[in-house]
């Protein structure tokens, strides 16, 4: 993953115990509404992929006991982790794509509901992604991907194809990318790709006229299953975010202008809208800022975000990067990673940073957003996520007009009890994740996320779920130890 040049080392702050009187007037602590749905709390656990799906996408007993830990630290919401609205193999992800992961579904979320004492709202987040395939091996490509082109024939000769193919291939690297084109290269040295502005093939082009169905149909199973609403996937790296970025270039009317990128996240939120009635949240988790060079800005955010609340969200979720745009080359054999570039940096910041710090750098984005919707009339709670793991930094994002509700993924993993220790006065008690992204880590390897704070904790007691490696335990340990305890770091 790529880091800051300038590598300062930051350390979380440290969880002190509040006093009754804090607590009780914290607004982390206090209802809110969201849509028809209260939140107990201001607090929210967004999605996160966990990699504990059953292979055909459906629910298994690991994403249970998964979903189960982290509801027992009873935050206002929990996110299930994105499900795909396709009807395609997609390994080990969570899949909505059809009536029969309806079951599965309702079962996680009554697993959710029991754990959290009925105190947790749930959410599931629902996805459509495009094909991405591995990086290849430089002879493969030249001898069975590339589409030979007059362009090929005339810079290396050659009597026939193979040859042609076999003279490419054994070009340096700095004559070779001066014959293949921007997007030959790509596929070359990062894997073939789809992308939204590649209308010459139907299925893209297409994309606008079947995909708000697809997510109202995913919607409607969600509610089926139990659901207290959704979350549309609009961030980071994958289909409707390409749609809303800058990088949207499509000619027919559903890119180009703000207008023509909004189109299409507009029509998916009126079908699913249309699909789940009144009584069932629909919000969505956009981007503040791509990231990117030429990207879509904080000040296109602003506007993009008020069509979509007029559109009739019930709540916007902030993320920022996570772009395959600058993400790093992977190894042959291997996909390339959309968190691993200067824009995934600012998605998921590590504990070694520049002058910003890992914490809360979504936060002054946020704040523009929030305050530009309020001027626009729209009073949907606004989420903001970025490294909170302490009440007094949740507190001054609450009571300086950042967001309505404060999202924390790293910090619930480390120690899904983290905000129940606080609400009950025992601060010190809390297990503080430490940044360093060992959970990203194993996401970018497909592999069970964990946390290293815990997962080698405790394997020889009864019913320790591990992980496929046999080597990590797969739910935090209950209670989980003592802070600063064998947290080999």
């Amino acid at each position: 993953m790529w880091k800051p040049s300038q590598r300062l080392q930051w350390l979380p702050d440290p969880v002190v115990s509040s006093s009754p009187d804090a607590v009780s007037r914290a607004r982390l602590f206090s209802s809110l509404r969201v849509g028809g749905l209260s939140l107990d709390t201001r607090s929210w656990f967004p999605a996160v992929v966990s990699w504990r799906a059953e292979p055909d996408g459906s629910v298994g007993q690991d994403t249970l006991a998964w979903y189960e830990r982290i509801a027992r630290g009873k935050p206002g919401a929990i996110v299930i982790e994105a499900a795909g609205i396709r009807d395609i193999p997609s390994g080990p992800l969570l899949r909505i794509s059809h009536d029969r992961f309806i079951d599965g579904l309702s079962r996680l979320v009554r697993a959710i509901r029991a754990a959290s004492e009925g105190q947790t709202r749930v959410f599931i987040q629902i996805i459509d992604f495009l094909a991405i395939r591995r990086r290849p091996e430089p002879r493969r490509y030249f001898a069975d991907f590339l589409a030979l082109r007059p362009s090929h024939r005339a810079a290396v000769g050659g009597e026939d194809d193979m040859e042609v193919r076999a003279r490419l291939a054994a070009l340096p690297p700095e004559e070779l990318r001066a014959v293949l084109s921007d997007r030959e290269w790509h596929d070359l040295n990062w894997g073939a790709r789809e992308r939204v502005t590649d209308i010459g093939q139907d299925a893209i082009r297409d994309l606008p006229r079947y995909l708000p169905n697809l997510f109202a149909r995913a919607a409607s199973r969600a509610k089926e299953a139990g659901c207290d609403g959704v979350e549309l996937h609009y961030a980071h790296a994958y289909t409707m975010a390409s749609f809303l970025s800058a990088t949207n270039t499509r000619p027919d009317g559903w890119g180009g202008s703000l207008e023509g990128r909004v189109r299409l996240p507009v029509e998916v939120i009126h079908a699913t809208r249309k699909a789940v009635g009144d009584d069932f949240a629909v919000g969505c988790r956009m981007l503040s800022d791509e990231c990117i060079a030429g990207g879509t800005t904080v000040e296109d955010a602003i506007w993009i975000a008020t069509c979509l609340g007029q559109a009739g969200l019930a709540f916007l979720s902030l993320s920022r990067g996570g772009k395959f745009d600058d993400a790093a080359r992977p190894k042959i054999g291997e996909a390339a990673y959309p968190y691993t570039g200067p824009s995934g940096y600012e998605c998921i910041p590590h504990a070694i940073s520049d002058e910003r710090g890992p914490f809360g750098r979504n936060i002054e984005a946020s704040r523009r957003i929030r305050s530009a919707l309020r001027v626009a009339g729209l009073d949907m709670p606004v989420v903001c996520a970025g490294g909170v793991h302490s009440l007094d930094r949740a507190e001054r994002m609450l009571q300086s007009g950042v967001c309505d509700i404060v999202g924390s993924a790293r910090q619930f993993m480390a120690d899904p009890d983290w905000l129940e220790k606080i609400r009950q006065g025992e601060g010190e008690r809390v297990r503080v994740c430490t940044y360093t992204n060992y959970c990203e880590g194993l996401d970018q390897k497909h592999r069970q996320v964990t946390c290293r704070l815990w997962d080698r904790e405790q394997l020889d007691a009864p019913n320790v779920r591990l992980a496929a490696d046999g080597k990590r335990r797969l739910e935090c340990p209950v209670p989980i130890p003592v802070a600063g305890a064998g947290a080999g770091d």
